[in-house]
């Protein structure tokens, strides 16, 4: 187990590229924020503390998770300077009294917050590399991806990092141009080694760049160590909109493998986008063109899709979802939704019943076994178990002024057309007849009618073609 580690995430900057007014690190992908899948993995790994560095005013520190801390980058250009902005809430003021260690010591790792992709098993990796090497500095590297553009780590004889080179620069030779291995820009340091060191790096253009500590470090005699992971998507930055693209596309593979492994089918996972706070149970089937988002939970053995869209939505075991959009609502055991069906905020759809073509619902309580088939609007209504209400019936909530509640009983039948005009109470086991506009309270059991008694008058249409005729 390793000892507690602080996390440092360099947050700062608006990221013109992105050509929006939202901060670069508060763009999503699946649901969650660049910088908060970076906090979400450093917690996961086992980091005591997260500190994100920001610049006064660029709107990151508003959009940060809670718990995490802040420390300000007044001045200063270059990784190097961000992360010794950060030094005084790393090892205080006076190192020897600071958090991470009562010398001041202690491990810390760098990360990027426009690096979302990062895993928990090679953060945990990389800090169990570091504490077993009793290193100074811990790259994370792969050998995975085309290291052009990349720095190349020089391994020793001992299986340590003895420099890491660029090859922009002209005159590499064709021995250093066949390394494979980059530096990935993740790191893991020894806090006090760290910021001595960082205040040493010279600038280069103006700028202080994190990498210039290792060759500092590696002179005072200190191990410079790297972990080497096979899976390249810790290089993946997001400098502009192609980059979020390609971000989502990888973390959607994640979740949707990752729910996969955990018993869900997935019949075209190429048309489906599941987000990361979404869970799934067992035996549950996601049809094509399905969408999931935020905090929605669906139960074991249940059939969502295809052409459905789940947001912040409870489904229970067994349901059957087709075609719809449910938002903020709870679907219980076994109901049926759909196809093309609308569940809003607020409502709630007891077992077995069933919500169906064309209806939509909102802040309604739908009772145990009752049906709403088709054609339907029902809103602020509490709809008793086994009722069932015919095509296009419809609650009318609104008097221009407020909302009213409508509230039908046990066993309640509505004929087609009917009108429940709020606020209204219908009984148990009552009627309603077709075509009906209910403006007052129905006893228990009773047959409500509400409309004009129909009148035939024979010929009419002889009398209107003669009338045509004479024109």
């Amino acid at each position: 187990m390793a000892a507690p580690f602080t996390v440092l995430i360099m947050a700062a900057g608006q990221g013109t590229r992105m050509r929006s007014d939202v901060p670069k690190v508060l763009h999503r992908v699946a649901g969650k924020t660049l910088v908060e899948w970076v906090v979400d993995s450093a917690r996961a790994a086992g980091a005591a503390r997260v500190v994100a560095i920001v610049r006064p005013g660029d709107g990151v520190a508003e959009g940060l998770p809670d718990g995490v801390e802040i420390a300000e980058q007044r001045e200063g250009e270059g990784t190097g300077a961000a992360v010794l902005a950060a030094r005084d809430a790393v090892i205080g003021p006076d190192a020897g009294s600071g958090p991470c260690g009562s010398d001041g010591d202690g491990t810390v790792v760098v990360m990027s917050g426009d690096h979302p992709l990062v895993t928990v098993e090679q953060l945990q990796g990389l800090v169990e590399e570091h504490e077993q090497r009793e290193a100074a500095a811990t790259l994370l590297t792969t050998d995975k991806l085309d290291p052009a553009g990349y720095g190349r780590v020089v391994r020793d004889s001992s299986d340590t990092v003895e420099r890491v080179f660029e090859t922009k620069h002209p005159g590499r030779t064709p021995e250093e141009l066949a390394v494979r291995e980059v530096n990935l820009g993740t790191y893991a340091f020894d806090a006090a080694a760290l910021f001595a060191a960082l205040q040493e790096v010279e600038l280069e253009h103006g700028e202080r760049y994190l990498p210039g500590v290792l060759p500092l470090l590696r002179g005072d005699g200190r191990t410079i160590a790297a972990f080497k992971t096979d899976d390249p998507d810790a290089a993946v930055g997001i400098n502009d909109r192609a980059g979020l693209m390609r971000a989502e596309e990888i973390a959607q593979r994640r979740i949707i493998e990752a729910h996969a492994r955990s018993g869900v089918t997935f019949l075209h996972p190429g048309t489906t986008r599941v987000e990361a706070g979404v869970t799934i149970g067992s035996d549950t089937v996601i049809g094509p063109c399905t969408v999931l988002e935020g905090r929605t939970t669906i139960g074991e053995r249940c059939e969502v899709g295809p052409h459905t869209t789940l947001r912040d939505a409870t489904i229970e075991e067994g349901a059957l979802v087709l075609h719809a959009f449910v938002v903020e609502a709870i679907v219980g055991p076994g109901v049926k939704v759909g196809p093309f069906a609308y569940l809003r905020p607020g409502t709630h759809v007891h077992a077995g019943a069933k919500v169906g073509t064309f209806v939509e619902v909102k802040n309604s309580d739908i009772g145990e076994g009752a049906k709403v088939p088709h054609l339907s609007y029902i809103g602020d209504a509490d709809v008793g178990e086994q009722s069932n209400l015919g095509a296009s019936t419809i609650t009318a909530n609104y008097d221009g002024r407020e909302k009213h509640r409508t509230k039908l009983g046990k066993s309640v039948k509505t004929s087609v057309h009917t009108s429940l005009v709020a606020p209204l109470n219908v009984g148990d086991r009552a009627y309603t007849g077709a075509g009906s506009a209910i403006t007052e309270d129905v006893p228990e059991g009773a047959l409500a009618i509400a409309r004009e008694r129909q009148k035939n008058i024979e010929g009419y249409a002889d009398r209107k073609d003669q009338e045509d005729s004479q024109k």
